[in-house]
This record gives structure tokens, sequence and C-alpha cells, in this order.
């Protein structure tokens, strides 16, 4: 090989492109490193009403590891959505030193249970309460029933709607019964799902005899069971009515 001219400038030739990689690496190792490229600033913004971003900004700091080129977005993201009252997170470089985060908020749509919060979308999610503006109606049921729960809230308030009154409770029992509680103040026990139809029915039955028992008993009803066959019974002023020819309850 020695004494082959063209073998030994392609052996020279891969030497010299091996030795320029290893400098241009070299060199882009200590460019990367260079103080410059530490973080420095973390610039938020997006949804931010019930946000603290210097909180944030704080509490996120500690789990950025790298600088401009090596730090990892995923993690960072990750990291932002684990905060309060954030939903979703989007992470890119700014040059030369900082990152540029949106965050997008939950939307609140009520409480859920004793210390959680659930969002117009289903999701739960834990924040402070006492940071909310407005009264949200109350929430509870076995886990994995949250988006259940929020849709079948707003049927509630369809069906319910004649009564001048929107529920203020919706709450599914561990043995999947609903109970409703309405700004009226009448809770109503509408039981099980036995078909697709069952909850429907028996509302627009007790909707459709509200006049008549309100004619009767007065508006301060406390309490109705619309688990009967072809009626309900109610409780208004200590008194118990019962409106059903079979009194066995589904």
């Amino acid at each position: 090989m020695w004494n082959n001219v063209r073998q030994m400038n392609l052996v020279s030739s891969a030497l010299h492109a091996i030795f320029v990689l290893a400098l241009l690496g070299a060199a882009g190792v200590y460019a990367i490193q260079r103080p410059e490229f530490r973080l420095q600033q973390i610039q938020i913004d997006g949804d931010t009403q019930h946000i603290n971003t210097p909180t944030v900004r704080a509490s996120v700091v500690g789990h950025l590891k790298g600088n401009f080129f090596t730090v990892d977005l995923d993690t960072a993201r990750a990291a932002f959505e684990q905060m309060p009252w954030v939903h979703h997170a989007s992470v890119r470089r700014v040059w030369p030193n900082a990152l540029a985060v949106t965050l997008e908020e939950y939307k609140p749509f009520g409480t859920w249970g004793n210390d959680q919060l659930v969002s117009v979308d289903g999701d739960l999610f834990t924040a402070n309460q006492g940071e909310l503006d407005d009264d949200l109606p109350a929430f509870d049921g076995p886990d994995g029933t949250a988006k259940e729960v929020v849709a079948r809230y707003h049927d509630f308030e369809t069906w319910f709607a004649p009564l001048d009154a929107k529920p203020e409770e919706v709450t599914l029992s561990s043995r999947f019964a609903w109970t409703v509680k309405l700004s009226n103040g009448t809770q109503i026990e509408l039981g099980r799902e036995r078909n697709q139809d069952t909850l429907h029915e028996r509302s627009a039955r007790f909707v459709a005899s509200w006049p008549a028992v309100t004619g009767r008993w007065g508006k301060e009803i406390e309490y109705a069971d619309l688990r009967y066959p072809n009626g309900f019974a109610i409780r208004a002023a200590g008194m118990r009515f019962i409106n059903d020819t079979d009194k066995a309850k589904k």
C-alpha cells in the first residue's frame, strides 16, 4: 500500500476529513457550552387568567436541564403542564438564550368531589377553588365518569328548564344512580338508567305534573323520587305525597 500513490491519497484524505470533523465537533461542543447560550429567560403568554406567571416560571426552572441547544422541549412542556390550571403548553426556543411558552388553561365548568374541578370538556384537574370568579355547579361520581356526568348535566339543564330551575348539583353514585339538586331547592332522585330513555321519561313525567303538584302543595318541593314505574313521590312542607299506581320502585 505504501507504494500505491492512489491508496495513499485516499488514506490521507480520509485522515484529513476525520481531523476536520473532530475539530468541528470540538468547536461545536465548545460553542454550545458557552455561557451566552445558558437559558436566561422564559417568556410566557397565552391564556393565563388564573395562572401566576412568575410562580409558574420559578417552579419550572428547576426542571429544565441544559442550555438553548440541549434543553429537552418535551420535558419542559411536561413540567409546565404539571402546574395548576395548565391544560396544554407549547414550548419553543428563542435565540440565543430563551424559551417561549404558550399556555392554555383548563376552562372550569364545575367542582368535582371535595378538592377537584372539572373542565367544560369533562377533564378533571386540581386548582385553588378560591380563584374562581363564579359559583359553579357541583359534580361527583365514580372514577372515569366525569365526561358522562358533564354530558348528563346538559341533559338535565334542558329537561328541567320548564321548572325555571337549573341543576346545581349532579351526582352519580357508586351504584350508578343519578341525583340532581335544582336551583329551586328540589332534590331529585332519578335512579339508574335502565335504557337510553329512562332518565328522560322520568324527568318528563315529573315536569308534566309540576303545575298540579305545586298547585296543591306549593312551590317549595324539597324532594322528589322519580324511581317509580308510573309516577313519583314528593316531600313538601313536611308532607309526603305519592303519585303512583304501582309502589314498587325500579
